[in-house]
C-alpha cells in the first residue's frame, strides 16, 4: 500500500492529480471506519497530516477561517462564540476521536448525519476548495449533493471552511440511541442575527443531505425579529414548517415519523431558548 505525505497544498493537489487512487486522510475517523468493516479497500493513502495551510485556525474582521485537516477538539475549545459549531464538534464520538476528526472529513464524507454540517449551514459558511486547475469557493449546501456524494471535481480537496463574522446567537441539538459517542437520529442547529432578526435553521439525517430548512425560517423569521415573546401558536407554525421542509425515512436507526416529531420539537425547544436569551 501506497502512503504519501506532501508538506504544501500545491504537491497536496498535484498528488491528488496524478494518484486518484489514493485515499485522502487527515484524521481518518471516518475512512479507516469504512476500511475495517471491509467497505473500502485502500489502494494507497494521501496523508494531509502534514500540510500547512489545511490547519489552523485564524480571524480577521469579516471572517473566521478553519483550516479542513484542523483537529475537531481544538474547535469547540477556541470558538465558543460559534455555539452551535462549538456543541456541534463536541458530540462527535470520544475526546480521543475528536483529537483526530476534522471538519474537512465531516464534509467530505457527506454523510446526511454528519453533526457539523447543521451547524456550519446556519453559520453560512462556505468551503475553499483546491485543484489542478483552479482554487474556488462555494457555500456547504452547494458541496453536499447526496448521502456521500460532493460536488467536489477530479483531483479537487477541501482546503478550509471560511465562516462570516455576524452577529450570530446560535444552538445545536441532536438526538441519539444514547447521549454520548452515537450517530444522529436527527440533529438541528438554529441561529439567529442579533442585529437583523434573520434566521438561520438546518437539519441532518432527515433528508439525502443536511439541509437549511426555508420554510421553517420564514416562519421564525417572523417573530425572532420581533421582541415579542412567540406564541404558543407561532411556536405550532413553526413545527409544522419543519415538517414540510424535511424528507426522513425509516431505517434502523429510527422510523421517518419519530424522525419528523423529534425535529421539529428540537426546532421549537432551541428558538424558544435562543428568543428568551436576547
Amino acid at each position: 500500500m501506497s502512503a504519501i505525505r506532501p508538506t504544501t497544498l500545491a504537491d497536496a493537489v498535484e498528488v491528488r492529480a496524478e494518484r486518484p487512487e489514493l485515499h485522502p486522510i487527515a484524521g481518518g475517523t471516518d475512512l479507516m471506519v469504512d476500511v475495517n468493516f471491509g467497505r473500502t479497500e485502500l489502494a494507497g493513502v494521501l496523508d494531509l497530516t502534514a500540510v500547512a495551510e489545511l490547519q489552523g485556525i485564524d480571524r480577521d474582521d469579516r471572517s473566521i477561517r478553519i483550516g479542513a485537516a484542523h483537529p475537531m477538539a481544538d474547535i469547540a475549545d477556541r470558538l465558543a462564540d460559534l455555539a452551535a459549531l462549538a456543541g456541534a464538534v463536541v458530540t462527535v464520538g470520544s475526546p480521543q476521536i475528536r483529537a483526530r476528526a476534522t471538519l474537512g472529513g465531516n464534509l467530505a464524507t457527506a454523510s446526511p448525519a454528519g453533526d457539523s454540517l447543521p451547524a456550519l449551514l446556519v453559520h453560512d459558511a462556505e468551503v475553499e476548495v483546491a485543484g489542478p486547475s483552479e482554487a474556488r469557493r462555494m457555500p456547504v449546501s452547494e458541496l453536499l449533493v447526496s448521502p456521500r456524494q460532493t460536488s467536489l471535481r477530479d483531483g479537487e480537496l477541501i482546503v478550509a471552511v471560511r465562516i462570516p463574522r455576524r452577529t450570530w446567537r446560535s444552538r445545536f441539538a441532536k438526538v441519539g440511541t444514547r447521549n454520548a459517542m452515537v450517530i444522529a437520529t436527527c440533529s438541528v442547529a438554529v441561529a439567529v442575527d442579533t442585529e437583523t432578526g434573520a434566521g438561520r435553521i438546518a437539519a441532518g439525517a432527515v433528508a439525502p443531505t443536511a439541509r437549511r430548512l426555508p420554510q421553517a425560517e420564514a416562519v421564525f423569521e417572523q417573530f425572532a425579529s420581533s421582541s415579542a415573546v412567540p406564541t404558543e401558536g407561532a411556536l405550532d407554525d413553526l413545527e409544522e414548517a419543519v415538517r414540510a421542509d424535511i424528507a426522513p425515512i425509516d431505517d434502523h436507526r429510527s422510523t421517518a415519523p419519530y424522525r419528523a416529531h423529534a425535529t421539529a420539537t428540537i426546532v421549537r425547544r432551541l428558538a424558544q431558548r435562543l428568543l428568551s436569551s436576547r
